[in-house]
């Protein structure tokens, strides 16, 4: 376990971290995890033949509020601005992919809201198809949400331009170089 260099930083040992004297920069987290489904499930989604509703467009928006309400549900995170959130899936035969973006200028990351995004993109899938995959007994035995992690996290340096919805690792992809899904959606 890593110590904290500055430990006078924290509130007290079990409080937030004090970030007022730090500066607001730039930052920018992608998540990314998956859920394992059922292939007639995944078909019944690309085909918009789930009885519920259109299941990426209810995942896209809790997945956003999730991102908004991240210092509700994990206490001693900082309520933050946020200054823009990109939610992308890719489907796959078995599985579906959730990738979420987030951007701030602020004085603390946004791993913890792109990982709320993620988890709340994925659950709402879950809950969307839950008929399609109970089986007879009403347990799920081939759906599994998993892989949820970081897999981009930026900062800018004081002083410095840096805009956080851009990244020379990615090419200025706004998914962190994660191809973008084929969710039959043309919005970004």
């Amino acid at each position: 376990m890593r110590r904290d260099p500055d430990p006078d930083r924290r509130v007290d040992r079990g409080g937030m971290v004090e970030i007022t004297e730090k500066p607001s920069v730039g930052r920018r987290a992608v998540a990314s995890g998956l859920i394992r489904l059922e292939e007639s499930t995944v078909e019944a989604i690309k085909n918009g033949e789930v009885e519920k509703g259109d299941v990426l467009t209810v995942a896209r928006v809790a997945a956003i509020q999730a991102v908004k309400e991240t210092p509700r549900q994990i206490p001693m995170c900082h309520p933050i601005p946020i200054t823009g959130v990109e939610v992308a899936f890719e489907l796959l035969p078995d599985r579906i992919r959730a990738t979420v973006a987030v951007t701030s200028v602020g004085k603390t990351g946004v791993e913890m809201e792109a990982l709320s995004g993620v988890s709340a993109a994925l659950l709402n899938v879950w809950d969307m198809v839950k008929s399609r995959e109970k089986d007879e007994t009403g347990n799920y035995p081939t759906t599994v949400v998993d892989e949820i992690r970081v897999v981009e996290k930026r900062k800018g340096k004081a002083g410095e331009s840096f805009c956080p919805g851009s990244s020379s690792s990615s090419n200025g992809d706004p998914n962190g170089g994660h191809r973008r899904a084929n969710d039959g959606s043309s919005r970004r």
